[in-house]
């Protein structure tokens, strides 16, 4: 079993990795020759301003008393240059977001770091730090940019060697200005400090632009660029495809660029020009990727070799004759990424197998660049830039199709790696329950010599076709992967033959609708990723088991039990996405909840009179110090942050200490099966209370009661054969799981039970909020752990908070493999088959096309069901030690193991 489960992780690992090659290869391809416009530029130099996380809306609109929160900017736009809405895409998060602003392509997936490099960059930053989500003034992040910049000026009026230098052309200045999206997740965008940070943003550009003017004498060479990487969401988060998070700002003025066109009457999709009162003013929307193509344009440099943005031509302002020029540089520029990709893959593909992008054949490129350059000579320079944008859309389809090319070949082999697994786990488990080859003779149980000669075969063939195209070294392994697996299932052949005998003693009909009904729960828990209300019908539906079951006669007060908290758990779903409407009295008051409980359990301990009541006591008083610790820490953080004097040291101490003793304590209660879960959940409580700013902290709390109800009501299913069923639950120990050696045979139960897993595990993650959307998690969740930004660390914690309830869960799922007498790894088995034909369904959704939300959920859905997946082996270890092992105290004996 351990050789399976290792051999089962890595293939997981694999199909995991498989998306990465599949939908999040790099696009990047070298070798193109670099291509300039060929006319004298407009601009000798350019400033590039980037407010991080600054929304459209928040920049443009007026407030209450109708006046701009960006007077300076708001002039550019009535008098001096163009502006519109930058659209950006998914993940809406800064690095991706700056380079598709200065590099012109959308995210290379590929590349996990990229920073400032060369003899001709020169960068000026301040520490990390600084960054404090729970500083006082969180705009001094942007005051240091714009002091330190105005110091850079002055000095250089001083120093020789630097004045030459800023005296040159194709010049560009990048000022990244982070204070308003510190101040946006830490107080939302709605806030006064964000909406203050506009105001003094807008101050600071205009003494910068006063400042470069005085500095180059007024010669009118230098262009200007205010946007966004990316916007924020109404409750201070980012990183989806929601509008207010892809709609950015775009400003441009001075030299090269148009003036204001007054118009009467402008058509787009959305009200937001008579909202901004901006409905006189030509709108010019720009792809967040055409930025690159326009800095390069305006101060004469090459376009950036990988840019698949379009250049926005009628933002210039310049001669018809440069912006053809422009434009059709802009062509060649994508058309060389184009016949490179073309190139390298018709090298790597066998001829009788390469199939052309037909649509942009090597005749029709070269029609298409005679035919605009004909144009630009004639002057007909409306035609040659519309040619132009025509071979631009023809060549990105055509780079989209040679980067998915290997796709469908891909998807195949991993699709087939895929139900050759779940296949061979489902026989595993039949093999080891149900004796189905009693009558198959051992001739036919022996595999054939044929058949491991066939797969080797096929094998050796298909290892010289991937040489052959001389594939990545990942080919092989997906493709020769499913060789093995499907080996494996029909080494089971003679069991497939018994499970297709006694399939055909079940009547159709009790066949068919077992299956419906099956199909129908798989598609409950898919559509559950995209609804979450789904998860609230599920819980409805189980409310009613007890009533379709015996359960209802045998166990009337324990069935109460069970619909009274299915129906309570079945509220979270509907309840906002945490983070968006926090009220830490939630908070404090689900810790009054769990101190209540631990009062009621220390109650009974006093009762008994037993040589551990004294360690038991010890152990729960500890537990109750956590409880109300946490409680004071919350409040106290909360307190502290909403008077901006940042988080306390000795709050932040105590929080590392709960979280870390979260770990030691419930290896220190008794092995009794009650005694260890509400260890294991008041512990966790502890550490969730301080990563809830919210309803969610009740979430655990509601979950536990359920799983406890639910221990006790598989006991009641079982047939009063089963030994377990004559011992009350209270009074089990973990330890019998360790002196199991004979398991019973599988019932059509324990597939529901399996089912039950997976719900309760999908309701764990999608019960408070959509994982499968960046922009649910709220930073606030780990501030009483840290304020500064550390992207790792706070993801670490954010991730660690979502796992406490699959924790509980699993702890669940132990006991319930122990009451009702079954082996955990089959039930384990059976859940990762429910998970695996989940993920399947998800990889026939991915998309892409569509929107970059549509495109990027899709993808996320795999991952996090993949995820799952590979979690579940690791956190069925972590149950299993919850469980099963305890720590001494003071070096006395167990004796409750005697």
């Amino acid at each position: 079993m351990l050789l399976y489960t290792i051999l089962g992780l890595l293939i997981h690992l694999v199909f995991f990795a498989s998306i990465f090659d599949i939908y999040f290869t790099s696009p990047l391809v070298h070798g193109m020759t670099p291509q300039f416009t060929p006319l004298p530029p407009p601009a000798k130099r350019l400033v590039l301003f980037v407010a991080d996380g600054l929304r459209a809306d928040k920049l443009y609109e007026l407030d209450e008393n109708g006046n701009t929160r960006a007077p300076f900017i708001r002039n550019i736009i009535m008098h001096e240059g163009s502006w519109g809405i930058s659209h950006t895409r998914v993940p809406t998060e800064s690095r991706p977001g700056h380079v598709a602003l200065i590099a012109g392509f959308y995210e290379d997936v590929s590349a996990v770091a990229k920073g400032a490099s060369g003899n001709h960059v020169f960068a000026h930053n301040y520490d990390a730090y600084s960054e404090d989500f729970g500083a006082q003034d969180a705009t001094k992040l942007d005051t240091w940019v714009f002091d330190n910049v105005k110091e850079f000026f002055h000095a250089a009026r001083n120093n020789q060697s630097l004045f030459s230098k800023l005296n040159e052309d194709k010049i560009v200045f990048f000022l990244h200005l982070l204070g308003i999206d510190t101040n946006g997740h830490a107080h939302r965008p709605s806030s006064r400090e964000y909406l203050n940070n506009i105001k003094i943003v807008d101050e600071g550009l205009k003494e910068i632009v006063s400042t470069l003017k005085d500095f180059y004498g007024n010669d009118g060479k230098t262009a200007f660029i205010f946007t966004a990487d990316h916007g924020m969401t109404d409750w201070g988060s980012h990183g989806a495809g929601h509008p207010l998070e892809t709609c950015t700002p775009f400003v441009t003025w001075g030299a090269g660029i148009k003036y204001p066109q007054k118009v009467l009457a402008q058509k787009f999709d959305d009200t937001y020009l008579q909202e901004w009162k901006l409905e006189n003013w030509k709108r010019q929307d720009v792809n967040q990727a055409d930025v690159a193509p326009l800095m390069a344009a305006l101060i004469g440099v090459p376009f950036p070799l990988n840019s698949v943005g379009t250049l926005p031509v009628d933002i210039l302002n310049s001669t018809d004759l440069f912006k053809a020029e422009s434009m059709f540089t802009n062509a060649v520029q994508i058309l060389e990424q184009f016949k490179v990709k073309m190139a390298l893959k018709k090298e790597a593909t066998l001829p009788f197998l390469f199939t052309p992008f037909n649509s942009l054949s090597d005749s029709k490129q070269i029609n298409i660049l005679r035919k605009a350059r004909s144009y630009i000579k004639q002057k007909k320079y409306d035609e040659a830039v519309s040619l132009c944008k025509e071979l631009i859309n023809l060549a990105l389809k055509g780079l989209s199709y040679y980067h998915t090319y290997d796709r469908f070949f891909l998807a195949f082999n991993v699709v087939l790696g895929f139900v050759g697994w779940t296949s061979y786990a489902s026989l595993l488990i039949i093999k080891s329950h149900c004796n189905l080859t009693r009558g198959v003779s051992k001739e036919v149980k022996k595999p054939s010599h044929l058949l491991s000669c066939s797969f080797i075969a096929v094998g050796v063939l298909l290892a010289l076709f991937l040489l052959i195209q001389a594939c990545p070294w990942t080919y092989y392994i997906y493709c020769l992967l499913p060789l093995p697996v499907w080996y494996a299932v029909l080494r089971e052949f003679p069991v497939i033959q018994g499970l297709v005998t006694l399939l055909l003693t079940f009547p159709p009909s009790h066949f068919v609708g077992y299956l419906l009904l099956f199909i129908l729960g798989v598609e409950v828990l898919v559509l559950s990723f995209f609804y979450r209300y789904m998860l609230t019908a599920g819980l409805i539906a189980f409310a009613g088991w007890p009533f379709i079951t015996p359960l209802w006669t045998r166990a009337k007060s324990t069935s109460l039990s069970w619909i009274f908290f299915c129906l309570l758990l079945a509220v979270f779903p509907l309840m906002p996405v945490v983070g968006r409407k926090p009220n830490i009295f939630l908070v404090v008051g689900a810790g009054l909840l769990v101190l209540l409980l631990s009062l009621f359990v220390v109650t009974s301990v006093l009762k008994r009179k037993d040589s551990l009541v004294s360690e038991e006591l010890v152990l729960h008083l500890l537990q109750m110090l956590s409880t109300v610790l946490s409680i004071c820490v919350v409040y106290g953080t909360h307190n502290s942050l909403l008077k901006k004097q940042g988080l306390p040291l000795i709050n932040q101490v105590v929080s590392w200490i709960i979280l870390a003793s979260s770990f030691v304590m419930p290896l220190l209660s008794p092995l009794i099966l009650f005694d260890r879960l509400f260890s294991i959940l008041v512990s966790s409580m502890s550490t969730y209370l301080l990563l809830s700013t919210g309803y969610e902290a009740l979430f655990p709390l509601v979950l536990s009661c359920l799983m406890f109800v639910w221990i006790h009501m598989e006991q009641e299913t079982l047939p009063q054969s089963v030994v377990f069923c004559k011992q009350k639950v209270s009074s089990i120990q973990f330890t019998y799981n360790t002196d199991i050696t004979q398991f019973r045979d599988l019932y059509l139960d324990d597939i529901r039970r399996a089912f039950f897993l997976v719900f309760f595990l999908m309701t764990a993650f999608f019960g408070t909020g959509n994982i499968a959307s960046i922009n649910s998690f709220d930073l606030a969740s780990v501030y009483c752990f840290l304020t500064v930004f550390s992207p790792y660390m706070m993801g670490a914690l954010m991730m660690w908070k979502i796992l406490i309830p699959f924790a509980l869960v699993m702890c669940a799922f132990e006991a319930v493999q122990l009451t009702t007498q079954l082996s955990s790894k089959s039930l384990f088995l059976m859940v990762i088959n429910i998970s695996d034909i989940m993920a399947l369904h998800f990889f026939f959704l991915i998309k892409d096309y569509g929107s970059w939300l549509d495109i990027g959920i899709s993808i996320s859905h795999y991952v996090i069901v993949m995820s799952m997946t590979i979690f579940l082996v690791f956190l069925n270890g972590l149950a299993q030690m919850l469980t099963t092992k305890k720590l001494k105290l003071c070096g006395r004996p167990k004796s409750h193991l005697t």
